[in-house]
């Protein structure tokens, strides 16, 4: 089999469970977490390190920002072997109980994206493998993080997020805002919906966490804390929860 065309791997480079971290100056930070890591390819957004996590093959590779980028990665790990996936990244807290440096375990996605109406009607829901989002619980547990389980919703517009009011479509967006608040989602992110349902598409498994850098509703509220870019437990968390795969725990 010839190279996929954008992670530019073949068969027998990648192991069947992969991180999929949007940064691609984060697969290098996470591979030190494998043993005998190696660094396999680079093209375009997507890095790719494999290594081993309890004496099986494992890898890393980052699939830039939001759904469409996301979809490639996994359509073309899946194509030469991968089948078991955990989405490692950064997400903005909603709910006001999610703080700043919370790690979040999404067990279902909001679909206000585009790339998952590729894969599935819109009724079809966006949800996380159970065993992976379980191993992602047990192994927050384990480290003693503060975490939460719950619905995150997913966006193509970084700056529809953050700056609604400049939009044409203004309206939409804050009404929807508030909509997602009232349903208790806990975070908003980009990429999640778009490799739930691509996941399910393809017959394979995924499962998302994510540290809270900020909330933006605490904020609105004066509830002021530190905003924070450390995505170290997040990194361990998903290793943890690789580790209790692995082992069957």
């Amino acid at each position: 089999m010839s190279k996929q065309y954008h992670i530019a791997c073949q068969e027998g480079d990648v192991g069947k469970i992969c991180i999929l971290p949007g940064d691609p100056g984060r697969c290098e930070k996470i591979a030190r977490y494998f043993d005998e890591p190696e660094k396999i390819a680079q093209n375009r957004e997507y890095v790719t390190y494999t290594g081993k996590l309890c004496g099986k093959k494992v890898s890393v590779t980052s699939t830039g920002i939001g759904g469409p980028s996301a979809a490639i990665a996994m359509e073309e790990l899946t194509a030469i072997g991968a089948d078991t996936f955990i989405r490692v990244g950064t997400c903005g807290g909603i709910d006001l109980k999610v703080r700043s440096g919370d790690i979040v375990i999404a067990t279902g996605a909001v679909r206000n994206e585009g790339t998952s109406r590729e894969y599935a009607p819109i009724e079809y829901p966006a949800t996380a493998d159970f065993d992976i989002a379980t191993a992602l619980v047990k192994g927050a547990k384990k480290l003693e993080y503060p975490y939460h389980t719950g619905v995150v919703q997913c966006k193509d517009s970084f700056y529809g997020q953050h700056s609604p009011e400049r939009s044409p479509v203004s309206y939409e967006l804050l009404n929807k805002w508030e909509a997602w608040k009232k349903l208790g989602v806990l975070a908003s992110e980009m990429e999640s919906a778009a490799l739930f349902v691509t996941a399910a598409a393809l017959g394979v498994k995924c499962g998302s966490v994510f540290s809270v850098v900020w909330n933006q509703e605490r904020k609105a509220k004066g509830l002021i804390e530190s905003d924070c870019h450390d995505t170290e437990r997040a990194i361990k968390t998903a290793i943890e929860a690789i580790k209790i795969i692995i082992n069957g725990d």
